[in-house]
């Protein structure tokens, strides 16, 4: 599947995957979609489990099907890991170990590797084999208390927190801060990316609120959480959504005489002026259609935009023109970001079946033919069939 031509700011990069969940395929996706030569290697258990459609998380790499039990399947971890520079594996801590291909095993092999473990709770720590979720990773920080309305229970934000935002991107930011460094020293390490942390990295600008007494906890009570009124969302006529960041004086003044209710609303609102500030709105906006109110979005004075459904996420006009979604084999999906002024971001390749590009994948990392045969007679790897959709 994937081109043995690459192109991208890491094109020089070759990355070995152990095949994991949340945070680790993330960020093995975000280094293959700038070029890297990602190799994915698969539990045997994924194997003819969907369709290469299901799986956009593993798009762009080649997919090996490796029984790490099997000792020829260990084995062929440290042996990519040799030619690699990074390798990633999400096991909760000590089974990479048992398994005979930990971080101390490897770097033997390749002292210039970085090894990244993407974890929930880290490598050490009272939780640190505990199971959890993004819910988990996030709840301790802080992050997950402060979201939701002040009439029900604090609302999970998805798994964007822990997984992705907190976990695959600070993984990639940790893997990538490791290439530069062991390129210059020629030595490797152990990059220890664990949502936990990366959660509570990214409520930074929060935390100085609460440190300078900014911030009020609780649901709904804050600039930012949903109380004010100038930064929410508001029913429209169809059942639809406009989102309002009206933040600013120039552009709350903007939205007040849009609206025809800039006389009814102090230049300086107070927080007690709220409460009347978002009946007037919310009147306003529910007096017109999500498509009456899209001749305003775009423009330079206003803070508004729709807000819609990942269905309907790609046909945003501003989205279509900066070609924020790709289509892949008939599924839309979001671009690799972020753009370059020189370098161009090819469409990334599908995902293809698990475990459906051994012999190819293998190969092209250096491995002969006698060598891929026995893996494969042994069942240290399994090779299947990427049947067309």
């Amino acid at each position: 599947m994937a081109s043995s031509s690459r192109r991208g700011p890491l094109s020089d990069l070759r990355v070995v995957e152990v095949a994991s969940v949340g945070p680790g395929p993330f960020a093995a996706m975000m280094l293959a979609d700038l070029g890297a030569d990602v190799i994915r290697l698969e539990r045997p258990e994924a194997v003819g489990v969907g369709r290469p459609a299901e799986f956009i998380l593993n798009r762009g790499r080649r997919s090996v099907a490796v029984n790490l039990k099997h000792a020829e399947g260990a084995e062929l971890v440290l042996r990519l890991a040799e030619s690699a520079e990074v390798l990633i594996e999400g096991f909760r801590p000590g089974v990479a170990e048992r398994l005979g291909i930990g971080p101390e095993v490897c770097l033997r092999v390749n002292p210039r590797l970085v090894y990244g473990r993407a974890t929930g709770w880290g490598q050490h720590g009272p939780y640190a084999m505990s199971p959890g979720h993004d819910i988990n990773y996030i709840g301790v920080t802080g992050a997950l208390k402060a979201i939701g309305r002040a009439s029900g229970r604090p609302a999970p934000p998805l798994n964007l927190l822990g997984d992705f935002g907190g976990g695959g991107m600070l993984l990639t930011v940790g893997v990538l801060a490791g290439v530069m460094e062991s390129r210059r020293s020629g030595l490797g390490q152990v990059v220890d990316a664990a949502m936990v942390d990366g959660a509570a990295l990214l409520t930074t600008y929060i935390v100085s609120l609460v440190s300078n007494g900014s911030w009020q906890d609780g649901l709904e009570r804050n600039y930012l959480d949903g109380a004010n009124p100038f930064y929410d969302v508001y029913l429209t006529s169809d059942g639809e959504y406009v989102a309002v960041g009206a933040l600013e004086p120039k552009y709350r003044r903007a939205l007040l005489e849009e609206l025809k209710i800039v006389a009814d609303v102090p230049d300086e609102p107070e927080r007690e002026d709220w409460p009347r500030i978002r009946a007037l709105l919310e009147e306003a906006f529910i007096g017109r259609s999500l498509d009456e109110w899209a001749a305003l979005f775009g423009r330079s004075d206003l803070a508004l935009s729709p807000v819609h459904s990942f269905g309907d996420a790609s046909t945003n006009p501003h989205s279509r023109a900066r070609g924020t979604y790709v289509e892949i084999d008939g599924v839309p999906q979001p671009a690799p970001a972020p753009r370059f002024s020189r370098t161009q971001l090819p469409v990334p390749e599908p995902a293809s079946l698990p475990g459906s590009d051994a012999v190819e994948a293998l190969h092209a990392w250096g491995l002969g033919p006698h060598e891929i045969e026995g893996l494969l007679r042994t069942g240290a790897v399994l090779q299947v069939v990427n049947e067309p959709q």
